[in-house]
Formats: structure tokens, sequence, C-alpha cells
């Protein structure tokens, strides 16, 4: 009887051995595994930072610009479906890399607003949709980190939840490493002859080069971070463009509310030039766009018709009462879907038909360089 239980007390000792070898074993490799992930992160990091030092990346100089109605939205039978169909707008403005999106008032109403601030009631079917088609565009770009703070509680963001995210390179995730972020400069003391604090969705706050008011939006470049872990880490300001033309990185779009289709042509947020010098009209009594080409250009505006199409946006603009044919806007005037098999594309439909046609053009125009 004793020597048996001598036996199952050394038989249970030397599972306990060998069950503890295992364990040894793999905590060595949990270890051997984290310490190569963290390796291979820390090159990946390096690679970054080398790129963005030695300039590899080529910049994109050049602008592509698309102008629509807000109108559209009033097409929607319900305010989940007006959400729904801006969010439509904004990922398909995002999947061709548009830089700039004009929101005009087809009909020209003078009583709409320049701007998305304020308290509007929302919209209804006689509500202010180019405002609320701006809002949830500006909505949809900023990364979702910084929403809170520009984005209060809202009705015309009130079926936000129900849009599909962009996820354009400057929506990242905490630990995602780009040289460039979006960030908030926050309201914290700084020491004389620093810089204010930036919450720029990383895990410490950013310390950028100059002094800012609180709760403005900016675009930082990341500083490599130093051996020694700080409390903060470091990134200097730079204009929203940088990423784009640094680097040739797609930073989301600029949102312009426009009075009317002049003002949506005419007034060029773009200083260089002060225009757009190639505008292009989208319409079924357009040109083929097939065996056509595009002139190099600075600055580009692609603008889109509504329900009645770009003639009921030109009847109602004062400004142009002496033009009676869209055609004469513009540089180019393209039928960009000759043969449909519906009696009409709607607008969002028309922004990825449009694209789709125009990106081989917009790329020969640079294949150059």
């Amino acid at each position: 009887m004793v020597k048996h239980k001598k036996d199952e007390l050394k038989l249970k000792r030397k599972a306990d051995r060998k069950l503890h070898k295992e364990e040894k074993k793999i905590r060595k490799i949990e270890k051997d595994y984290a310490k190569k992930k963290k390796s291979s992160e820390q090159n990946k990091k390096t690679e970054v930072v080398n790129e963005v030092k030695n300039g590899n990346s080529t910049g994109r100089d050049y602008t592509v610009s698309v102008a629509i109605p807000g109108s559209i939205l009033d097409n929607a039978q319900s305010p989940e479906l007006r959400t729904y169909l801006a969010g439509q707008i904004g990922r398909a403005c995002v999947v061709f890399q548009i830089d700039e999106i004009v929101v005009y008032d087809e009909s020209a109403s003078a009583t709409e607003s320049n701007s998305t601030e304020g308290d509007f009631a929302g919209v209804g079917k006689k509500g202010q949709c180019n405002v609320q088609l701006a809002r949830i565009l500006q909505y949809l770009e900023c990364p979702q980190y910084l929403r809170k703070v520009f984005f209060p509680k809202h009705h015309d963001l009130q079926y936000a939840g129900i849009l599909n995210p962009l996820d354009c390179p400057h929506h990242m995730r905490v630990d995602d490493f780009m040289p460039y972020r979006e960030g908030v400069v926050v309201d914290r003391p700084v020491k004389p002859g620093k810089g204010s604090f930036a919450n720029c969705g990383t895990h410490k706050l950013v310390q950028i080069d100059k002094v800012l008011q609180p709760n403005i939006r900016v675009t930082v470049k990341m500083q490599a971070e130093g051996e020694k872990q700080k409390k903060y880490l470091k990134g200097c300001v730079v204009p929203p463009e940088a990423p784009r033309t640094d680097k040739g990185i797609y930073w989301g779009y600029a949102v312009r509310l426009a009075n009317c289709l002049s003002s949506a042509i005419v007034d060029c947020p773009y200083k260089d030039t002060g225009k757009y010098d190639l505008t292009v009209g989208t319409s079924e009594r357009g040109d083929g766009i097939d065996d056509s080409e595009l002139p190099k250009f600075k600055h580009c505006l692609i603008v889109f018709g509504g329900v009645k199409g770009l003639e009921s946006a030109l009847e109602s603009d004062d400004a142009l009462s002496g033009i009676d044919d869209p055609r004469l806007l513009f540089d180019k005037y393209f039928n960009t879907c000759p043969i449909q098999g519906s009696r009409t594309i709607r607008t969002e439909e028309a922004i990825l038909i449009s694209m789709a046609a125009l990106r081989p053009k917009i790329g020969a125009c640079f294949s150059s360089k």
C-alpha cells in the first residue's frame, strides 16, 4: 500500500515537471513572438520615418472637385434615407479621391446660409437640404475621435449611426503610425517657449510647434518617438493639403456651400490660381467621353445636376440670365453614360459612373510626371 502511494507520488511529480517544462516552452514561444512583433512594428515605423525624411514619395499638386445640388436629399422618402443618401455621396467621392465637394442651391434661394454653423431645425420637405447635406458630409470626413468636439448633438445628424464609414487614410486607429495625423488643440497650460497640446487620437497627447487657441482642428506632421518614453509625442502643424502635396496621401475632402450654380463655379477657394482652370459639366445632352481627352489642369471642377438636370439650376440663377444652354458654362460637357437603360440616372449613380469614366482621362494628363 505504501509502495503504491510512493509510485503515485513519483508519477505525479514527473507529470508536474513535464507540465512545467511545457509551460516554460509556451512562455518562451510567446515571448519570442511578442519580441518579433515589436521589432517588426519598429522597423515599419523606421521605414515610414525614413521615407518622410528622404521624400521618396511623390506628391500630387492638382485637385479634383465636384459640385452637387443639395436638392437631391428632397428626393428621398424619409429622414433615414436622406441621411443614407448623403453617406453614399461621401463614399463615392472618397473612393475617387475627391478633394472638395461643393453643395450648391439649385433653386438659387437667397435665404440659404453659406455655413453649416448654427442651430438649424433639420431638413424636411421644405427644409434646408443644402445645409444638411454639407453637415453630414463634414461629419463623415471628420476622424471618429474628433467628432464629439466638432459635432454636438444635432437634428441633421439624428440618423448618423446608419452611415457607412469612409475609412480614409486620416481615419486612423490608436496604434496606427502615419507621418501625418488630424488633431484638435486641447485647453491645457503650456510652458513659455513651448507649443500647445493636441489630441491626435493617440495614447499620448502631441505637443505641436505653435501656440493655438483650443478646439481648433489641425493637421500635424508627426515626429519619431525618442528612445526614452515621454509623457507626450511631438509634431509640427502643417497645412491640410500637405499630405497630398508632399507625399501623395489622400487626406479627405473639404466642403463648401454655394448659393447658386454660378457661385459654385466662380468662387474657387484655391488661392494659387484663383479659379478652376478646368470645368466639366455632365448631362445626357453632352458629348461622348470615350474618345475625348482632358487638358492639363491645376484645379478641376466636375458639376452634376439634380433631378431636373443642370438646366433647372441655370434657369434659377439670375447671374446667368443671358445664357440658355448649360454647355456654355463649361470647358468640357460630357455624357458619361451614353447608352443607358433607364430614363434617369440618379446623382449618386452619376458620380460613380462619371468618375469611373473620367479617372483614366485625369490620370493620362499627369502620366508623364
